[in-house]
């Protein structure tokens, strides 16, 4: 399934801002940045999970924002984009 993760995270703090480089480095094992605070994984459930608990460990519910929006099939209709970035077709053929 196809994800969306977003986030704002504090950073007047000198832990605000370890909570972002520690939240962004989760979304960029799982996925790719599309904007600064956004990030489009292409998951399973077990994996939407782990994220999901590995992120909410990281971020502090009083001062920061933690969203996930699931993209349903077909993608292809619900997702358009414009302008010079291209994401990752996940399903597309692997070329090396």
């Amino acid at each position: 399934m196809l994800i969306i993760v977003t986030y704002d995270v504090s950073t007047e703090t000198r832990q605000g801002r370890r909570r972002l480089r520690r939240v962004a480095k989760a979304c960029e094992s799982m996925g790719q940045r599309v904007q600064k605070s956004v990030f489009e994984c292409q998951v399973n459930d077990m994996q939407l999970e782990q994220l999901e608990r590995t992120l909410l460990a990281e971020i502090d519910e009083t001062e920061d924002n933690l969203r996930f929006y699931r993209i349903t099939e077909p993608t292809g209709i619900r997702v358009k984009q414009f302008g010079n970035f291209r994401s990752v077709d996940f399903e597309g053929p692997l070329v090396v």
